[in-house]
């Protein structure tokens, strides 16, 4: 059988332009071919012979320094510049077949195109940027430099700028996404060394920042690192001051087992930091043990500063946040922004010799403000226009999630164990969330809008969710808030109402075993224009409604509570010490009115079993019950007055 081999060591085209008079000039090196003789073959079958594989590890036997314009160069072995620099002519394209290009310069003119599979720590590109063949690139640790595993400040460091510059220099050449696969290293943050002091006032500057017009994209077997330190703010990855980023993937890690807390705690120390960025996504990343935050977004500067650039157009989206000290995300700055489907571990949860920081929460939205709600906030930063949905909480120190200081939220579809909370934000939004109490922990409340002391809060929606297990099922403050569609479960209060006003609750539902939880519970406190209708008190160990001291004080006398068409079913009321209420068209066991002031109770249906229907006891004074359907059993009386009451009218009541 004849054989013909075919060896190429490499092509060179050379083509003159098609502009000239001369005849078109086509140079090709010549093919090789070696004619053996006829040899037996070894078995019957009549196959050609396997090519031989190329060894793309042997070194070129060939040099860039004569190539011609218009040509193209393969290199499928190792080309050695040997520190020299190479001016390459136009139109020159050099393609990848597994070799290597090292060791020197090489400058490009117009027209050019290049394969980025040859960047590498040791060759530099300059001259025109050559059109790159594939604007992905995947980073390989080891052609970089990269130490990986544990080492020191110092080769940390190293690490920091060489990955940092490699986005860069890969953008600059047209690079739209830099890969990377398997790596494990550890890098520097501070630039604070025994010698050094030179540290920038934003910690951002000192991360790995990633470029505008860029993807990072990595798997999971990437690990980025922080290098153990002892300062009380660092960034590992960065997005400041950049537009159209995207980091995909990975798994990022801080210090902070390992963080030195000898001179002060740490609670600053963010993996990411988004720093007056938009256009930024950020998804599949799994953030861990930082210092601060798992993610951290806010501005450059301030609201009333010439500079100030605020975040925009934020997604996080598909994340893992996990065991970070502070918090596993904090917004204090932006808007536009979308936090949905990612997981959020144990948020700021002590540790024996790590406790956590606070606030605690798997996300906080808190602008920074100063000044008073009376003399007039003066706004720092400001966070608006913001949805977290989809995402699952567990394990958080304090809560899952808060609008501390925030405007316009939209908080839905989540799965928490964790409180969901207002304090000083408004227009928000808690819908259709479930919200489960961890059985060895149900203390606090499953929601709670505002704050005893938060005179800004107000204009926010509490709808559509069910809360399971908690102590408190909402507890609710401040002003202007609609309370509807929301199922409360196992609870000792459903509903705690402090300090309110212009607030409507409605179509609610509670269910609890407990023997002495109660639906609403408002008690020592002021409530102006609330009205309560159309709620199901399927089940409550002891009372539907208990008001005690309720618009009792001077200056309340025209406040106004409207409790108006709710079944309480076999619920007990109960109306304390407390004054101007309208109690009409409602379904319960029995009625108790102590020092009742200024109240109306009508149109109602009461079926006692175990007491009076309607009981009006010592110091009521100005009670009117009129066209009630009472029902009692036994001896009970339908309705039932101590001696010596005033003011009392008992009218057009039906007794069975």
């Amino acid at each position: 059988m004849k054989t013909i081999m075919k060896t190429f060591l490499f092509t060179l085209l050379l083509m003159t332009s098609m502009m000239s008079c001369n005849k078109e000039e086509l140079f090709v090196e010549s093919v090789v071919e070696v004619v053996e003789e006829d040899t037996p073959d070894t078995d019957d079958t009549n196959t050609p012979d396997e090519p031989t594989a190329v060894d793309t590890s042997l070194p070129c036997d060939f040099t860039l320094n004569d190539i011609q314009a218009n040509s193209t160069v393969v290199i499928n072995c190792v080309l050695d510049l040997g520190g020299q620099t190479i001016t390459l002519p136009e139109n020159v394209t050099i393609v990848y077949e597994g070799g290597d290009i090292i060791n020197g310069t090489i400058n490009f003119s117009g027209g050019s195109t290049f394969d980025g599979n040859f960047l590498n720590a040791t060759l530099t590109i300059g001259g025109s940027t050559p059109q790159l063949k594939d604007p992905v690139f995947n980073f390989d640790p080891s052609r970089w430099g990269i130490v990986e595993g544990e080492t020191t400040s110092a080769i940390a460091q190293k690490n920091n700028d060489i990955l940092e510059s490699t986005m860069f220099m890969a953008k600059e050449l047209g690079i739209k996404t830099l890969k990377i696969d398997k790596m494990d290293a550890y890098f520097e943050v501070s630039k604070v060394t025994s010698t050094t002091s030179n540290q920038n006032f934003y910690p951002s500057e000192e991360a790995i920042n990633v470029p505008s017009d860029f993807t990072l994209e990595m798997t999971e077997n990437t690990h980025l690192r922080v290098q153990p330190n002892g300062n009380n703010d660092y960034v590992l990855l960065a997005i400041r001051d950049e537009s159209n980023v995207t980091i995909e993937g990975g798994n990022l890690y801080g210090d902070r087992a390992k963080h030195d807390d000898s001179n002060k705690v740490g609670n600053s120390g963010h993996v990411i930091q988004i720093h007056g960025s938009n256009n930024v996504k950020i998804n599949g990343v799994t953030t861990v043990d930082g210092t601060g935050d798992g993610i951290n977004i806010n501005s450059l500067g301030f609201t009333f500063e010439a500079g100030y650039i605020p975040a925009n157009n934020i997604e996080v989206t598909n994340c893992i946040l996990d065991n970070n000290r502070r918090n596993n995300i904090s917004i204090t700055d932006g808007f536009n922004m979308l936090i949905d489907g990612n997981t959020f571990l144990n948020a700021g949860v002590d540790h024996p010799n790590d406790p956590g920081v606070a606030p605690g929460f798997a996300l906080d939205v808190e602008a920074v403000r100063g000044g008073s709600f009376e003399t007039g906030y003066l706004l720092y930063e400001k966070a608006y226009d913001i949805t977290i949905s989809n995402n699952t909480e567990n394990g958080s120190k304090y809560g899952a999630f808060i609008v501390a200081i925030g405007q316009d939220v939209t908080i839905k579809n989540n799965t928490t164990e964790g409180g969901i909370a207002i304090a000083d934000g408004s227009g928000v939004k808690i819908l259709d969330n479930v919200i489960t109490a961890n059985p060895n922990d149900p203390t606090g409340a499953g929601i709670t809008t505002g704050h005893p002391d938060s005179k800004s809060a107000s204009n926010n929606v509490i709808a559509g969710n069910t809360i399971s297990g908690y102590t408190v099922g909402i507890a609710v403050y401040t002003r202007d808030n609609e309370i509807y569609d929301n199922n409360i479960k196992e609870f000792v209060t459903g509903i705690q109402p402090k300090n309110i006003k212009n607030m409507n609750f409605y179509n609610n539902t509670f269910e609890s075993t407990l023997s002495n939880s109660v639906g609403i519970f408002g008690n020592v406190t002021t409530m102006d224009n609330i009205n309560i209708y159309e709620n199901e008190f399927i089940r409550t160990g002891r009372e539907g409604i208990k008001m005690v001291m309720v618009n009792n004080n001077a200056g309340e006398e025209n406040n106004k509570v409207v409790i108006n068409n709710n079944d309480f079913k076999n619920s007990k009321i109960t109306l304390s010490r407390s004054k101007n209420m309208d109690f009409t068209n409602n379904t319960s066991e029995y009625i108790s009115l102590i020092n009742a002031e200024s109240m109306i109770l009508s149109g109602n249906t009461v079926n006692a079993s175990s007491n009076h229907g309607i009981e009006i006891l010592n110091g009521c004074n100005n009670v009117d019950i009129i066209s009630n359907n009472i029902t009692v059993t036994g001896n009970r009386q339908c309705t039932y007055q101590t001696s010596g009451l005033v003011n009392i009218n008992v009218t057009n009541n039906s007794c069975n």
